[in-house]
């Protein structure tokens, strides 16, 4: 008989959408959409979610499992369960200290937090208050000398792994964002401070915290940039695509584990085999990038499915997953480890401060529950339950 274990939640909040609808309440509505938002019509971020209703498992009642082992070893690590925290931009104008929260709670259940290049904590801050365990998420700069210059100071807090995005040669035409002023370059107008006036403890908190800021960008940045000079910084920076010879390049630059996000094609999968990078990252950026492109999840299913590049690479998954079955049903189709992004920033908004510690049990909870349910003892053995 397994012994039973406890992952401690708000019992009002006993689902993702719980959180996600009490977030929306205290998150100014202009933020909210640049959180939520996809591209275009919205329609492969809603097939993210939705096609994982597709994938079936089946149970075994008769077989007796013993103690449930959630760990997974990734990278020469051993992390508490099969999920992390996915990279966010502009986490702090979400919910203030966002990035710090979620930091914090990820080294303390022993889970990966991925900071974003254009997140609104530095890399140096986010390292004092992981212990050194977060990951980081590489836009690739149009300067080598500003690449180069972020791997050094990754390499100063020894970053453990580094995550190359790879799918953004231009920004995603996103109307939430368009509408409400936070695409390139970002303003604020009347409507937005409305917004902000009747969401009083958001406007609280960042007061305490100060108004967000790309705080690993700011030695690059000319002092006293307006909004419009902001976003002529971001487009002159970060627009540019990422190909084959900008990764070899850092991979002979980084030595430790390097991860290529935004893997879709079997064409990209053999180029990062190619390079040599250790890990991808099946994602389409939350759908906020190719509204025509298939679910993350579909993705995931045929490239896992090659067993020629489980034997090379992990082959990791973002996007979608909104519950514990779902992160059992990424596994059963060859998901190494899982990332999700939105409901952590859920949390954050729902519950502020105990907003991460409380998501991250609350997705323990639903996965160890399921792994009751298939009767199973660790993670490998999930595509044993798979229904094909």
């Amino acid at each position: 008989m397994s012994k039973k274990i406890y992952f401690p939640y708000k019992s009002q909040y006993p689902c993702i959408g719980d959180l996600k609808k009490k977030a929306k309440k205290r998150i100014p509505k202009f933020a909210f959409d640049y959180l939520e938002g996809g591209c275009n019509e919205e329609l492969n971020l809603a097939r993210n979610e939705s096609d994982f209703d597709d994938i079936l498992l089946k149970p075994q009642y008769l077989h007796v499992a013993e103690d449930i082992d959630m760990s997974v070893e990734l990278f020469g690590r051993r992390y508490s369960a099969p999920f992390g925290i996915s990279p966010i931009g502009l986490q702090g104008l979400m919910w203030p200290n966002a990035p710090e929260i979620l930091a914090k709670a990820a080294a303390k259940h022993d889970i990966p937090y991925t900071l974003s290049t254009v997140s609104t904590s530095s890399i140096e801050r986010i390292a004092e208050v992981s212990d050194g365990k977060a990951w980081f998420q590489l836009y690739h700069p149009t300067e080598n000398r500003l690449r180069d210059d972020i791997l050094k100071r990754l390499k100063d807090v020894e970053c453990p792994v580094l995550v190359v995005l790879v799918d953004v040669p231009s920004f995603g035409l996103r109307y939430r964002e368009i509408k409400s002023g936070l695409s390139m370059p970002p303003k604020m107008n009347i409507s937005n401070v409305l917004q902000a006036m009747i969401r009083p403890t958001w406007g609280i908190k960042t007061l305490q915290h100060g108004i967000p800021s790309f705080a690993t960008l700011k030695p690059y940045m000319e002092k006293g940039l307006d909004l419009s000079q902001l976003g002529q910084f971001m487009n002159r920076t970060f627009t540019g695509k990422v190909n084959v010879e900008k990764v070899k390049a850092i991979r002979d630059i980084w030595k430790g584990p390097l991860v290529l996000k935004g893997i879709t094609t079997d064409e990209d999968m053999q180029a990062a085999i190619a390079i040599g990078a250790d890990g991808v990252i099946v994602s389409n950026h939350g759908g906020r990038q190719i509204d025509a492109g298939e679910s993350s999840i579909h993705s995931l299913i045929k490239l896992a499915g090659n067993q020629a590049y489980k034997e090379k690479i992990k082959i990791m998954l973002d996007g979608g997953i909104r519950s514990g079955v779902d992160l059992a049903r990424a596994h059963a189709v060859g998901s190494d480890f899982n990332f999700m992004g939105r409901p952590f920033m859920y949390g954050v908004g729902a519950l502020g401060n105990e907003g991460g510690e409380n998501t991250i049990n609350l997705f323990k909870a639903q996965l160890y529950q399921v792994m009751q349910q298939l009767s199973l003892e660790n993670i490998a053995q999930l595509p044993t339950r798979l229904i094909k």
